[in-house]
């Protein structure tokens, strides 16, 4: 067995005998002399082959290529002063080899593992990914990831959290994203479902009286792919039994304050706490990025009788005005820069995108000459409207307004570098409506989940001001996790199915075996979700997930590498009571 890690000699472990193992990363040859930078999970230590030591056939030594696998015996030794490489940290020692052993050979590679400045074609780095994997970036990025899972098993371990493994196969409940079902061989016609979330299951352990879950668990979704998101994915998940908001915020912060710390030693302050409505009136998101200000700012108030038919009819149809002030830049966006601000926020339904510029104590621009001089001289004095500065303003519903205006804020802080990609801003957003409107089905569904406690039950026959007890932690723009205090009364359960246009019948074909079980002592009970991947991009710095998996999928959810998802055979759907379906061709 491998006893050595080759990038953790030092001077202190000089004139004595080793056997070390790795792949060839560099070779130059001098004539006479072979240096090799022989590579390990752990690192490079330089092994030298000279005529006058090596006792095996010099040969041997002159045929290793890149990517060779080997195994070395020898005699490590302390570079000469003129020899030490200060830019690795076995930089003051070498190894002397007597015996080398060629474990396997490599043929020519599709690129180059040892070179982690050349962009690698994404699909062609994603076909070979065993690799992709060797490279350094990639290979810090799974090793921050086992160190991450370790602290939060050290973390919850000493906590006295019990981690439990719940089902893959388990039944679907669909909400939300589409589950991956699974064929049954035995009960042909039935399907398992891939979880979404253990949540139902984690909700049961509280019942079996365990008190403190945790797991790292796999879930599943069927929806479409992006930066942030992989079908199959990994959450820090955790839920807590006679507990409230403040007791899981607690343990969660501790959590990631210990994780942050050990990955990256860096003690973070206190998480700040904002309720949804405020992020949204602020930042107009729910998961805002607070590492730049640039917040929205309300006109609703100053422009609600203006002349102006544009704003004044948009609040006498219940919308709101805000803007956002570019402070000091106005100079970096010309008229044609402004029209594609406006088709960017008509991607988000709003109809269009009025601006103002301020500049030699003069408000610039096509609706300066339409607003009264009292609204400009207001807005001037309420948001300290200076010279060089840009308004943007959107006129429009809640939604339509916080959409456009929140990610036209994004858009514009990357173009003007005003993020501190060093920052790591952690924020806890509380207190989301339990209802939100779905305009295709034409009802109010649960925003988060219907298991979730609302603060008064009693508004509950008022969907549009029912507040649940739900929050979310976010970091620098991302939800990073999502929870809430479970619902644990089954007449408030019955209530809420009610208010959601759930019969009895779909609540017991759905839900029957939670409900059943909430029959028989139920604790209150909390829990949350850390998204794994997610904290593991933002500590390392990527903005892509597949950078943080050993074995991603691409966009269209298919694995280069082992070619998945694949036909299966005729007789395996027989068995399965399957046939598959083609579509006529038109």
């Amino acid at each position: 067995m491998k006893k050595y890690n080759n990038g953790e000699f030092r001077k202190k472990d000089i004139n004595q005998e080793y056997t070390v193992y790795g792949w060839v990363n560099k070779r130059r040859d001098m004539g006479g002399v072979i240096f090799v930078d022989l590579r390990d999970r752990s690192g490079f230590l330089q092994v030298v082959f000279n005529k006058s030591f090596l006792k095996d056939d010099f040969s041997l030594a002159e045929s290793l290529k890149n990517e060779y696998c080997i195994k070395v015996t020898g005699n490590l030794i302390a570079r000469t002063e003129e020899m030490i490489n200060p830019k690795i940290e076995t930089g003051e020692v070498e190894l002397m080899v007597e015996h080398l052993e060629i474990l396997s050979e490599c043929e020519t590679l599709p690129f180059n593992v040892y070179d982690n400045e050349t962009e690698v074609n994404e699909n062609v780095a994603l076909k070979y990914r065993y690799l992709d994997l060797r490279r350094d970036k990639l290979k810090e990025n799974i090793l921050i990831r086992h160190q991450v899972c370790k602290s939060v098993r050290d973390y919850l371990n000493n906590l006295g959290f019990i981690e439990i493994e719940t089902p893959i196969l388990c039944k679907s409940t669909p909400e939300g994203a589409r589950d991956y079902l699974v064929p049954s061989r035995i009960n042909k016609g039935s399907f398992y479902a891939l979880p979404q979330s253990p949540q139902i299951f984690k909700q049961l352990l509280m019942v079996s009286g365990f008190e403190k879950y945790y797991q790292i668990a796999r879930s599943f979704r069927d929806e479409d792919l992006r930066a942030d998101r992989q079908p199959e994915f990994t959450q820090i998940d955790l839920e807590m039994s006679f507990a409230e908001e403040e007791d899981i915020w607690n343990v969660t912060e501790g959590m990631i304050k210990k994780i942050v710390k050990d990955v990256k030693n860096i003690d973070l302050p206190d998480f700040p706490r904002m309720t949804y409505q405020e992020a949204m009136d602020r930042f107009g998101s729910d998961k805002p990025d607070t590492r730049f200000e640039m917040e929205l700012l309300d006109l609703t108030e100053i422009l609600r009788d203006t002349q102006m038919n544009v704003f004044r009819n948009a609040v006498e149809k219940g919308g709101i005005i805000k803007c956002l002030i570019i402070k000091n830049n106005g100079d970096k966006y010309s008229r044609s820069d402004v029209e594609h601000l406006t088709d960017f926020v008509k991607i988000y339904g709003a109809k269009g995108l009025a601006w103002l510029k301020y500049d030699n104590d003069t408000f610039n621009g096509v609706i300066a000459k339409n607003l009264e001089d009292e609204k400009l001289a207001e807005m001037k004095e309420k948001y300290h409207i200076e010279n060089n500065d840009l308004i943007l303003i959107v006129a429009d519903t809640k939604k339509i307004v916080y959409a456009a205006l929140g990610a036209l804020r994004n858009k514009i802080a990357k173009e003007l570098n005003l993020i501190d990609e060093t920052k790591l801003n952690f924020l806890w957003i509380t207190d989301f409506p339990f209802f939100e409107y779905s305009e295709t089905e034409g009802r109010w569904k649960a925003e988060h989940n219907p298991f979730t406690m609302v603060r008064d039950i009693n508004t509950i026959s008022d969907p549009e001001h029912c507040i649940s007890r739900s929050y979310d932690l976010v970091i620098n723009g991302y939800e990073l996790a999502s929870g809430g205090v479970r619902n644990h009364k089954r007449e408030d359960l019955a209530k809420i199915f009610k208010a959601l246009s759930i019969s009895d019948e779909e609540a017991q074909e759905r839900f029957g075996f939670v409900l059943e079980a909430f029959k028989y002592g139920v604790p209150p009970h909390a829990g949350i979700a850390p998204g794994l991947e997610r904290l593991i991009m933002v500590l390392t710095g990527t903005n892509d997930i597949k950078d943080v998996v050993a074995f991603p999928k691409t966009q269209s959810a298919s694995d280069l590498m082992s070619e998945a998802p694949s036909l299966v055979s005729e007789n395996q759907l027989q068995e399965l009571g399957i046939s598959i379906v083609k579509k006529e061709e038109e």
